[in-house]
């Protein structure tokens, strides 16, 4: 799958999301790509213009600094939601990683807004296990039409698989809000510190993935 998704706009993907919530992360890989890309490829194109003796890796190393210090940031300010501080970072964690993908994409030459971006950003999230699982979700999603079958089990499901990148944080909350209350800011610092970190992790994915193989 290759080149931009005929017919399937921000617009198009909303109208597709309330109808079919189980297949939020397609969609919303979609959206990024949609939403997100053109501005990560001006902005590769800008740095270009700019230094044009700039390489590759020198602008992902820009894009990684940028989007692992808006992921601290976020994770920092969700925290601060209360109840609702992992549903708040969530959302925050999402849309921060695919910026970073995206951007690390175009810093490697790779066009932000093909719609095979969201293959890799649902694979490199760790949302599907490889390409081919991801590309067929997609396709579902595209193929998707008129309202989904009972909508509770499938928003379930959809909340379940959106928040694979926080399951490894899941159980850590019971723990930061314990902190928060006897050490103040602890659960500030631990979201910031622990969003960060994920995102450093995620931008070496993409790295490795991005980058040209170098000839032995």
């Amino acid at each position: 799958m290759s080149g931009r998704t005929p017919g399937l706009d921000l617009a198009g993907i909303r109208s597709r999301l309330r109808q079919h919530p189980g297949f939020a992360p397609e969609l919303l890989a979609l959206a990024a790509v949609e939403g997100i890309g053109p501005r990560a490829r001006e902005w590769a194109h800008g740095l270009r213009e700019a230094y044009p003796d700039a390489g590759p890796d020198g602008l992902a190393r820009l894009a990684t600094r940028r989007f692992v210090r808006v992921a601290g940031i976020g994770g920092a300010t969700s925290a601060l939601a209360g109840l609702f501080a992992p549903v708040a970072e969530l959302a925050t964690v999402l849309w921060s990683q695919a910026s970073l993908v995206l951007h690390l994409a175009a810093a490697y030459g790779r066009d932000p807004q093909d719609a095979e971006r969201a293959v890799e950003l649902l694979v490199l999230t760790q949302v599907h296990p490889d390409a081919d699982s991801a590309r067929a979700a997609l396709e579902a999603a595209w193929a998707a039409d008129g309202p989904g079958d009972r909508p509770w089990p499938r928003a379930a499901e959809a909340a379940w698989r959106l928040a694979a990148p926080l399951a490894a944080q899941a159980g850590g909350w019971a723990a930061l809000r314990l902190a928060s209350r006897l050490v103040p800011g602890a659960a500030v610092l631990a979201a910031a510190a622990g969003d960060a970190a994920a995102a450093e992790r995620l931008a070496a994915r993409a790295v490795a993935a991005y980058r040209p193989v170098r000839a032995s």
